[in-house]
């Protein structure tokens, strides 16, 4: 097999091509999630702020 051939055999096998894939994927995530971390932070403690809150108002005692 030529030097040729090998190269052309090696651009044209996607054996691996799922995966690499999944890790652009994964680093796209990753990047939109460090851009708005201050966001997604605020956020999520709010929603956790308010869930506790819920909570501490809640009687499983009480009756209706």
């Amino acid at each position: 097999m030529s030097l040729k051939a090998k190269a052309a055999a090696i651009w044209n096998d996607e054996s691996a091509q799922g995966a690499t894939e999944y890790i652009l994927i994964l680093v796209a995530v990753v990047t939109v999630a460090f851009i708005f971390k201050t966001q997604i932070t605020r956020f999520v403690t709010e929603r956790m702020t308010n869930l506790g809150q819920g909570l501490g108002n809640f009687d499983a005692t009480a009756t209706s």
